[in-house]
């Protein structure tokens, strides 16, 4: 027979909103690697808060939000809270009950900028990065490194003289002057570099993000922003490197850019023997390329590429939603750590 539509509707739910996630869903392992981490920063987040006044948004349903906005392709703080409110997978892996009100999207905006000033990023992306070391997953001798150019969220008209005296101050009809970086300035996002890729391409308003992957399983290891410019590749690559730790035998690999004198004599006074694509006048010869390892390490070299394009295409990075070198550095890092994150998803199954 045919069913009738019931159109007055429950009064109470008695299914819990455990039961409506499958077991099967990948979500659930998600969930679980975020809560390990989440659980490892819970003295971090002690020491964060005051004891009086008014509570705030919990930081760990706080981050959980912020990795599905990322996970998710979730372009702003408004439609995130839109989709909690109706999402029940949303809900549960926030931590919210099904009857609980969900945050203003400028409430949650101002909390998320409070974690900013702890640093929880790197807090988080180190504490994911210990699961990972526990499970064997990641090398400690052979990584890569390599940078992106990241457009600002700022008008090319937005560059403008430093100093007003000049003709130029309404930044309309710009064709023909000379503009450089010295000179001129974004009038919305300071800190943005105008920067072009190569010969022939246009140049734009531009962050440059580097990170260091290691070769086993292609995992983020090391994650910045700096200024858009040739030298910042070279330099924040070296800081990466530092702040990993020293073994014998431990390689970089990296493409022709980092084929310099600057990066190949620093890498190898931390200890690194660089791996990098040959150029016509390589600062590298035979004692280096002649080896087995240095074929592999240009073989994986190209793995790098893989989480720029996850972090572009579904990280919303291609084009920035915030402005500040520090707001995108805070991103950066949190995009990096949904990728490894996704990563882990399938390597610890």
């Amino acid at each position: 027979m045919r069913g009738e539509i019931d159109l007055q509707p429950e009064m109470f739910s008695y299914v819990d909103l455990e039961a409506r996630i499958p077991l099967s869903h990948p979500i659930r392992r998600i969930r679980r690697i975020v809560d390990a981490a989440l659980t490892e920063l819970e003295p971090a987040f002690a020491e964060m808060y005051s004891d009086r006044g008014r509570p705030s948004i919990p930081p760990e349903q706080l981050l959980r939000a912020m990795l599905l906005q990322i996970l998710f392709t979730i372009r702003s703080e408004r439609l995130l809270m839109e989709r909690i409110d109706y999402d029940l997978l949303f809900r549960w892996f926030v931590g919210l009950g099904i009857d609980d009100a969900v945050w203003n999207h400028s409430v949650f905006s101002k909390n998320r900028d409070r974690l900013m000033g702890y640093n929880v990023d790197e807090l988080l992306f180190e504490a994911i990065k210990s699961q990972a070391y526990a499970k064997q997953l990641l090398s400690r001798d052979h990584f890569t490194v390599d940078g992106t150019l990241i457009e600002a969220c700022a008008s090319i008209k937005s560059f403008k003289p430093k100093d007003t005296s000049g003709g130029d101050d309404d930044g309309e009809n710009f064709h023909g002057q000379r503009r450089s970086n010295e000179t001129h300035a974004s009038t919305t996002d300071p800190d943005s570099r105008l920067y072009r890729k190569g010969k022939g391409k246009e140049a734009k308003l531009n962050y440059m993000g580097h990170i260091v992957t290691e070769n086993r399983n292609g995992l983020i290891v090391g994650a910045s922003v700096s200024e858009a410019g040739t030298s910042q590749e070279w330099t924040e690559a070296i800081k990466l490197l530092a702040g990993q730790s020293v073994r014998p035998g431990q390689t970089v690999g990296a493409d022709k850019g980092y084929d310099v004198s600057n990066f190949v004599g620093a890498c190898r006074e931390l200890g690194f023997t660089p791996h990098v694509a040959r150029r016509k006048y390589s600062r590298i010869d035979a004692r280096t390329t002649r080896h087995a390892g240095y074929e592999i390490s240009q073989r994986k070299r190209k793995q790098v590429e893989e989480p720029f394009g996850w972090m572009k295409n579904v990280g919303l990075l291609r084009k920035l939603r915030h402005r500040g070198r520090e707001n995108v550095d805070w991103l950066f890092r949190m995009t990096a750590t949904a990728y490894n994150i996704t990563r882990l998803k399938g390597l610890m199954a």
